[in-house]
């Protein structure tokens, strides 16, 4: 995986560079056969004029007056300014005239002289010459300008194209090759630093699918993200893993005790079932009514633990259909705390109701909510004293607000926790609590699917306070 991430980033690198040099280079060779091909001369240029053009336009200024060349006094003066000198040559290339010429300058040119010193300057005088002619009445004069060295200079080129063409290709030939040996270069130790984090991040993320969630990476460089990134996913995954297991703890302890809770009331049913069908007993009418009530009540029980069992994991599923109508939610907690209080077992609880108003209305699946609040009730008895004091409030603000309050004993804060989880049993527990352990759960699964809330805060040796909010 490495070598197959290093070779492809080479292989990318590698083509980008010689991309930008072959357009740098095909882009400079352009130019120059261009410059080459289009211009025998490179002059520099002084002041922003063409000297060819000055000397083939100062023609104008040239004069004959009885047979006698020279220049207007207006030629004199452009002279002058451009710091330049004139010499007109006749057929014989004999100088017929001057103006501002230096001394060494020739006063006669055979054709060849012309032309090298057109070609090369004349070194002598320090001046660049350029060359042009006039014709006056059929007699044909030529006339040299020149410009000192630090106005105009010129140089010719003159190459073999064959050669420069030969001499291109190799040019680009080792050029591309040193080239390409230092992209390979320079791309193998670019890459090899930009995908070792990425092997890293590879190797990290095969870790945590094999289960292993005890990565923390230093978040630097231009990964920092994906570093930060795995370490989240790395600290959720433990912390998931970490609840699992716990999860899976609760959920073996609950099926024990559920197993308990159910063989219990089993074993007196199936007792007192063989009792009564067994003959070599004579059992008074009353004994056998006590002896069937032992055996509804254990049967009821069992009943509602596997009730609870239903309701839960139809919640969890959310396969349960709210049967939502308008009620008024006074009446309904109310009737609740009186049923409690109608039980002999909790009648002598010490449970107090109120509402802010009489009348809160909310669209609600009655029998659901009813458990939610017969839930929490019972939370809050069997969990405390026999002489735990509970309130019961009602408040309408932008929702509706049901308070479960007591002084009993509080609850732990890693019970607290756990307290809306399933299978969870808290340390608070006493032999006088029996049940699916799924109490609190299934309160909290039915308040979320009316989409509202319960909150729970609690202090040990304090008391607890659960809100419903719907």
């Amino acid at each position: 995986m490495n070598l197959k991430i290093t070779i492809r980033f080479i292989i990318t690198v590698v083509l980008i560079t010689m991309i930008v040099i072959f357009i740098n280079l095909s882009l400079g060779l352009f130019i120059i056969l261009n410059r080459s091909i289009n211009n025998t001369s490179i002059v520099s240029e002084v002041n922003h004029f063409s000297p060819e053009d000055f000397t083939n336009e100062f023609d104008e200024y040239l004069i004959e007056d009885n047979g006698n060349i020279h220049i207007h006094k207006d030629g004199e003066k452009i002279l002058e300014k451009r710091e330049a000198w004139i010499q007109i040559l006749d057929n014989n290339g004999t100088e017929v005239y001057n103006y501002r010429k230096p001394p060494k300058v020739n006063e006669h040119y055979t054709p060849m002289e012309l032309v090298h010193a057109y070609k090369y300057s004349l070194e002598d005088s320090m001046s660049t010459i350029f060359i042009s002619e006039k014709d006056f009445d059929g007699r044909n004069y030529s006339y040299i300008i020149g410009f000192p060295f630090k106005k105009i200079k010129r140089n010719v080129i003159s190459y073999d194209i064959d050669k420069l063409t030969n001499n291109i290709k190799k040019g680009i030939y080792t050029l591309l090759t040193i080239d390409i040996f230092i992209a390979l270069l320079f791309g193998y130790l670019f890459s090899r630093r930009l995908t070792k984090p990425l092997v890293s991040i590879i190797n990290d993320i095969k870790t945590l699918s094999e289960g292993e969630y005890n990565l923390q990476r230093e978040e630097i460089g231009i990964y920092k993200q994906i570093y930060k990134t795995i370490n989240n996913l790395s600290s959720k995954l433990r912390s998931n893993e970490e609840e699992r297991k716990n999860l899976d703890k609760m959920r073996e302890e609950w099926i024990s005790n559920i197993s308990h809770d159910i063989k219990t009331p089993l074993a007196s049913i199936k007792g007192y079932a063989e009792v009564l069908s067994s003959e070599e007993y004579d059992f008074t009418k009353a004994e056998m009514e006590e002896y069937a009530r032992i055996i509804e009540d254990k049967s009821d029980y069992i009943r509602e633990l596997i009730d609870d069992l239903n309701l839960s994991t139809r919640l969890k599923n959310k396969a349960i259909t709210l049967n939502l109508k308008r009620i008024n939610i006074v009446p309904l907690v109310r009737g609740v705390v009186i049923d409690i209080l109608n039980d002999s077992k909790t009648s002598n609880m010490d449970i107090k109701f109120s509402a802010t108003r009489e009348v809160i209305e909310k669209d609600v699946d009655e029998i659901l909510i009813k458990r939610v609040v017969t839930n929490l009730l019972y939370n809050a008895i069997v969990h405390n004293d026999e002489n735990v004091a509970i309130e019961v409030k009602i408040e309408k603000k932008d929702k509706v607000h049901i308070l479960i309050t007591d002084n009993g004993k509080g609850i732990k804060e890693e019970d607290l926790k756990n307290i809306f989880e399933r299978y969870y049993r808290g340390t608070n527990t006493g032999t006088k609590h029996k049940g699916s352990g799924l109490g609190m759960a299934i309160a909290n699964d039915i308040v979320k699917a009316h989409d509202g809330s319960i909150n729970i805060k609690s202090q040990l040796g304090v008391g607890t306070e659960i809100e419903v909010i719907l």
